[in-house]
């Protein structure tokens, strides 16, 4: 019985083996071309894209997120240069990061598919020329009201400091958003430099302090759809979504002009896998790929050629497809020097203490 027992285990153990060399080989086959390092935006690029990608070019792909864009930075510049193949930093990041060295430039000859993005998009002053960065998705940092709990009128950012919304609001947890949004309520640019100015700017961020119930940038939705929140400043696809799970949720575009951001396909200095970088930021660019993000997540998406093909659902949804005029009516947030940066920093400190 014991050698019986022993055969049939032997028999099984032989053919769980060959299972796992037949499944090593198997994988192998399918990233023959290698990997590659992503480090994102959480709850930005779906799934079923990266996938897709993977078995179109066989390469592994590896996701790494982060929530803030100094989160990234601060992770890009502690770990050993090559850790990451392709970043997705906004904006004004981008600037800080090719002035620190910290971004290789992007092969153009390689980016067949830079033909389907608005030329409104591109060449912008945070990169002239695209020469680090190609757009992804964008849109603007919005108010969202439930209306069944919300009683007063609202149409601005100034609104927003009301005694009304007392201990109901969920914000970003972006200090560049925040103080940008304060000091739009007050008629000032959001790359506000003048001491003076930020000292009033300072007073006024602090009185909002009463109003913020919850700081997230990761699903600011959540707690619109749950109830937790009435009113929200965050992103305009974040307000779509709660839309679509609450119809009393509506998006409001202030008056003073919205914060706006455009996050960017990005190679950092010394990426272990340009190559595969660049297949990839390409693939992006795509317009099946682009539809597929659109219909995950509902940023307002420069590339026009998968606008057109999504239909009216979508370019006619202004929480998804912020209207033009809400575009240039708005504020990109630039790169600012060192000393302005700990104005802000400290600004920020003082809020959430």
């Amino acid at each position: 019985m014991k050698k019986k027992m022993f055969r049939t285990v032997l028999i099984f153990t032989m053919i769980l083996a060959m299972f796992a060399v037949t499944g090593c080989k198997s994988a192998k086959k399918n990233y023959k071309n290698g990997e590659l390092n992503l480090y994102v935006w959480t709850e930005y690029v779906p799934d079923s894209v990266i996938k897709k990608f993977e078995e179109e070019y066989e390469i592994k792909v590896n996701v790494s997120v982060f929530s803030t864009n100094e989160d990234m930075l601060a992770k890009v510049k502690s770990e050993s240069e090559g850790a990451f193949d392709v970043v997705l930093p906004s904006d004004y990041m981008v600037t800080q990061m090719y002035e620190q060295g910290l971004l290789e430039q992007l092969d153009q000859s390689v980016l067949t598919n830079l033909s389907n993005i608005g030329p409104q998009y591109l060449n912008q002053n945070y990169d002239l020329g695209n020469v680090y960065s190609v757009p992804y998705q964008g849109g603007v940092a919005a108010i969202a009201v439930n209306t069944t709990k919300i009683n007063t009128d609202v149409t601005s950012y100034a609104d927003l400091f009301k005694e009304e919304f007392k201990n109901s609001m969920v914000v970003l947890d972006d200090y560049r958003a925040v103080i940008g949004m304060t000091a739009r309520s007050m008629g000032y640019s959001m790359n506000e430099t003048d001491t003076a100015v930020l000292s009033e700017i300072k007073d006024k961020l602090l009185t909002l302090k009463n109003n913020i119930k919850l700081y997230d940038s990761d699903s600011p939705k959540s707690a619109l759809i749950s109830g937790d929140c009435t009113a929200a400043f965050c992103w305009s696809a974040e307000i779509a979504l709660a839309m679509e799970e609450n119809s009393d949720i509506k998006i409001v575009f202030p008056s003073e002009g919205a914060y706006k951001f455009m996050d960017n396909w990005c190679i950092p200095k010394g990426a272990k896998n340009y190559d595969n970088a660049m297949k990839f930021i390409n693939y992006m660019l795509g317009t099946e790929p682009a539809q597929m993000v659109m219909e995950e997540y509902p940023y307002l998406n420069p590339n026009t050629s998968a606008v057109e093909a999504m239909g009216s659902e979508y370019t006619k949804n202004e929480a998804k497809n912020p209207p033009q005029e809400v575009m240039k009516a708005g504020e990109y947030v630039l790169s600012l020097d060192t000393d302005t940066l700990a104005v802000y920093d400290k600004m920020w400190t003082d809020l959430k203490q």
